[in-house]
């Protein structure tokens, strides 16, 4: 098939009416991309393995040879998620095995395809649990019993699916067998459009980054009845941090968004009792980051005082800077005509990768609005094509018959 046509295939896949995607961890949605993922692996004669944790890899040639070049990305979305970021990935590496074979080129490495689970953390709120359940940086029981907002467990979810609880885990002898690992990835910014166009970029490091529950409490009340100087209102206190985060990661360069709140007991004529609010932050620095997350909980416990509130900050997930492999990026910057080698503050699953251990690089194709996370994320069809091409040049230039 070819990319236009696989594309069009994954388009209605978890649409909603604003044009945005609903592809959650073992949603129906999920369950058909994955039906998808293995229909086209058969159509090239791939042998599909389901690593236990929802990762599935598609393997072309020897299966116990300890080189195998990955390419991939996820399929999975987060709320209201564009179409780009992860599909464009798995779809461009089928692509480029048809252009391969197409152009009767031989290749000399096996090669896998492969489709993490999980890469966006939207349902039970762990970023590329997947793949760091793959790698074992993420303990399957804590996995196991993390739950979604309905209060499943994953654990529960996955035995509704009919699947094991019990073969979630580190998968060493799979990741053994990986040599490499390509992943390509719509870019999320501008960066290729504003350097002269670049259709393609290359990865060199992905920014240091984590989620941090904040969770303020205070004492429900009468929202006609209760004078303003007598409240322990703690979305005042809450208020407050968001506009803190936003000046301390202007003041430092670095990134801080509150895109998810819960409040208690949600009622429009009542002085909350909680309020439980996530923020996400990055740095492309390590110490910025904390330098951020030190102030702005600083001030939220500042705040909480004043507001006679309380604040509990906990770290859901952090994760440090990953540069990929320097040697890697140059040489296919230097193969993909001089391609642009940048950052970026997007955490992937190459990322978990790399910091295992396995050589990795990103490839970036343009997106022309910046825009990610959101129906307005786009690339160009002709950038898409180019994005295929860049792919199957690098496969056949680390995995292709000497």
């Amino acid at each position: 098939m070819s990319f236009t046509s696989m594309w069009d295939a994954l388009a209605p896949v978890g649409r909603q009416a604003d044009g945005g995607y609903g592809r959650f961890a073992w949603s129906d949605a999920d369950l058909t991309l994955r039906e998808w993922f293995a229909g086209e692996a058969a159509a090239r004669g791939l042998d599909l393995v389901d690593d236990g944790n929802g990762n599935l890899l598609a393997w072309r040639g020897d299966t116990t040879r300890d080189d195998a070049l990955l390419v991939g990305s996820h399929l999975d979305s987060v709320p209201g998620g564009g179409a780009f970021d992860g599909p464009l990935g798995v779809v461009s590496s089928f692509a480029a095995i048809d252009d391969l074979d197409a152009r009767g080129v031989e290749l000399d490495r096996p090669l896998v395809v492969g489709a993490f689970a999980d890469e966006e953390g939207a349902r039970f709120g762990i970023a590329c649990a997947g793949s760091r359940l793959m790698t074992g940086s993420l303990d399957a029981g804590q996995a196991l019993g993390l739950r979604d907002r309905d209060g499943l467990t994953l654990a529960e979810v996955l035995r509704a699916r009919g699947r094991r609880p019990e073969d979630v885990g580190p998968r060493p002898d799979l990741l053994g067998r990986i040599g490499t690992f390509v992943e390509l990835h719509v870019e999320q910014g501008r960066a290729l459009d504003l350097d002269d166009g670049a259709a393609v970029g290359v990865g060199s490091a992905i920014w240091p980054h984590g989620r941090y529950r904040f969770t303020f409490t205070g004492r429900a009340d009468h929202a006609g009845t209760t004078p303003m100087d007598e409240r322990q209102d703690p979305m005042l206190t809450y208020a407050m941090t968001v506009l803190a985060a936003n000046k301390q990661a202007r003041l430092l360069g670095a990134r801080a968004t509150f895109g998810r709140v819960e409040v208690d007991p949600n009622g429009t004529n009542a002085i909350p009792s909680q309020v439980r609010a996530w923020m996400d932050a990055r740095a492309a620095d390590e110490g910025v980051l904390e330098d951020l997350v030190a102030r702005v909980t600083s001030q939220a416990a500042d705040r909480a005082g004043r507001d006679g509130t309380a604040v509990e900050t906990t770290a859901e997930s952090v994760s440090a800077e990953v540069a990929f492999d320097a040697a890697l990026a140059a040489e296919l910057s230097t193969l993909l005509d001089d391609a642009p080698v940048l950052p970026t503050g997007a955490g992937h699953d190459a990322g978990v990768l790399a910091r295992h251990g396995v050589p990795t690089a990103m490839l970036f194709v343009r997106n022309p609005t910046g825009v990610s996370h959101s129906p307005h994320e786009h690339a160009d069809e002709t950038d898409c094509l180019a994005g295929v091409d860049a792919l199957s040049r690098t496969i056949e230039h680390l995995a292709g018959a000497r």
